[in-house]
């Protein structure tokens, strides 16, 4: 697992530090705080590796950089391997201006057994220790060292190329894979159809395969597809951005853990003891009735993967909605929630660990550290509330005029049951007011 992760003079804030907790870490905050920043630098701290420097074809994923280059800038970390799971080791990188690259110690680096990384963008990068791990020991740790597989959101449909060989491709991507595993029908089809229940929205609406069609005379492919609640096959292209995150989900899951008990069968040992999976945004293009349900589900998915598992999540969120599902959950002693926010009074981003509160639903959430906000409304029901309570303090003294204008302005951003209706006539009552 990943225990601690410290940044400094690289990112949003002059210093960053993470100490995280063994199963889920939620991570919120205001756009172009850090969120996916941190994630970036997890995966590299995980695998020595940036993802843009493995496909520059991503849109994000770039390397890291100093933020000012006359000062040192470092990244620090411990992380508990395959070999000693209960022994954390410590590592420090460093930026090399000339090199312009971010510089380990000699060594092997420790093997984190099996990392996920789901990006916003439907780009997804997987490190398998069965496929991926450093070779020789007593070297320096420089990138040639691992290969990890990072795929595009359009590699993730249509599979990524071997850059090693004109021979055969490192993965088939969702389409063909999903068409082969049906046809086999076998553990893989199994295992996909059991994950694709678990992240369905809910039993009404399950998400079910459907049979194989082609969608085009010209196009001798096959298509995978899932069965709409009116009883028709849609070919997976034809679905919409939801169920295309859902799928996509669940696909490289499913395709990384396969090609991982394969890839230790080879190697006469059991799979990995431990998997990290980072997701950024996990609530991405999700209907409200997706995001109540997404993380009980992926925890649930990933822990099925392998009883003898242990997986730690870092999830990036800004979804009021998802921290209220995770009410539930939430377990103090293994689960912590990090909060980023931009501080006035330091003119610097900060990292803050807070207690999970238990708000109780969304618009609470809206309200609290996580989203800051003042209202749940629009910002015209939140000026017009503002001034309302304004001409309440005046009490008496408000004009008719005033009150009457004000009665009309309410009557425009407030529904018949909102609550500050009985304030307002409860105050009109008591101070005489013609309405």
């Amino acid at each position: 697992m990943l225990h601690h992760l410290q940044l400094s003079n690289t990112g949003p804030a002059p210093a960053l530090q993470l100490e995280l907790a063994p199963r889920l870490n939620l991570i919120t905050g205001d756009n172009s705080l850090g969120k996916s920043f941190l994630l970036d630098v997890a995966w590299y701290c995980l695998t020595r590796r940036w993802p843009q420097e493995l496909n520059p074809g991503l849109n994000g994923g770039a390397m890291a950089q100093p933020t000012q280059r006359t000062q040192a800038a470092e990244i620090s970390f411990s992380v508990d391997g395959e070999s000693d799971p209960n022994q954390a080791k410590t590592y420090h990188c460093s930026f090399n201006l000339e090199e312009e690259a971010w510089i380990g110690q000699a060594g092997r680096p420790v093997n984190p057994g099996l990392v996920v990384y789901a990006m916003a963008d439907g780009a997804f990068a997987v490190w398998d220790s069965a496929r991926n791990a450093w070779k020789r020991k007593g070297v320096v740790d420089t990138p040639e060292k691992t290969r990890a597989y990072v795929f595009s959101s359009r590699q993730v449909w249509s599979g990524l190329p071997n850059p090693q060989s004109d021979l055969g491709s490192l993965c088939n991507g969702l389409v063909q894979d999903w068409a082969n595993w049906q046809r086999e029908n076998g553990e893989a089809f199994s295992q996909l159809r059991a994950v694709l229940n678990r992240l369905s929205p809910d039993a009404v609406r399950p998400l079910r395969p459907g049979p194989l069609v082609r969608i085009s005379r010209q196009d001798t492919q096959d298509y995978p597809t899932l069965m709409s609640p009116a009883g028709h096959a849609v070919p997976l292209p034809h679905w919409s951005s939801g169920v295309k995150r859902i799928i996509g989900l669940a696909y490289l899951l499913v395709w990384a853990w396969q090609e991982h008990v394969k890839a230790s069968d080879l190697l006469a040992r059991p799979p990995a003891r431990q998997m990290i999976f980072l997701v950024d945004e996990v609530e991405a293009h999700l209907h409200p009735t997706w995001q109540r349900q997404v993380v009980k589900a992926l925890m649930e998915v990933v822990d099925n993967l392998n009883q003898h598992t242990a997986v730690q999540l870092l999830l990036v969120t800004h979804s009021p909605l998802v921290m209220a599902s995770v009410e539930p959950l939430f377990d103090p002693v293994r689960d912590r929630w990090w909060d980023l926010d931009w501080s006035e009074a330091n003119q610097q981003v900060e990292l803050t660990l807070r207690p999970f509160n238990r708000y109780g639903d969304a618009n609470n959430w809206l309200r609290s550290e996580a989203f800051d906000q003042a209202d749940t409304g629009s910002l015209e029901r939140e000026a017009i509330l503002r001034r309302a309570r304004q001409l309440i303090q005046s009490g008496a003294e408000a004009s008719a005029e005033d009150v009457a204008a004000m009665h009309c302005e309410l009557q425009t951003v407030l529904g018949a049951t909102d609550v500050f209706w009985n304030r307002w006539h409860f105050e009109a009552s008591r101070h005489g007011w013609q309405q």
